[in-house]
């Protein structure tokens, strides 16, 4: 009998993103993969979301209701998990918000619609840049 207490910690991966459709495709890609997948819908309660779920990475939309992901991102840096790994994935692809993003400190960027294998590498590659 397989005791649940050798087996590998599965990742664990937050998605926050308020689209439902682009969320289930999300969710099954990751999943497909073995990987815990929380979502959470709004910018409002993200950052309880992270605490509650206490991902190994987040996907991070950046229009989301409440509070931007840019937002989220900022308190992100200026916390407790200043560390974890943040995919932000965005119809918003211009220079300007990647600048942003990447002065806010984001792991990676990348634009909606994208290819399912670039998602599955990025997340992949952040968590393996996760700190133990």
């Amino acid at each position: 009998m397989n005791d649940p207490s050798t087996q590998p910690r599965r990742p664990r991966v937050l998605l926050i993103e308020d689209e439902p459709n682009i969320a289930t495709a999300i969710v099954f890609l990751l999943q497909r993969e073995g990987w815990q997948v929380s979502t959470h819908s709004d910018g409002v309660t993200a950052l309880d979301a992270v605490a509650r779920h206490a991902p190994d990475v987040v996907v991070l939309d950046v229009m989301l209701p409440g509070r931007s992901g840019f937002d989220i991102l900022a308190a992100l840096r200026g916390g407790e998990r200043a560390d974890l790994p943040v995919l932000m994935l965005t119809a918003k692809g211009q220079t300007k918000d990647r600048e942003r993003a990447a002065a806010l400190g984001v792991n990676r960027f990348m634009t909606k619609p994208f290819a399912n294998r670039e998602l599955i590498d990025a997340v992949r590659a952040l968590l393996a840049e996760a700190p133990a």
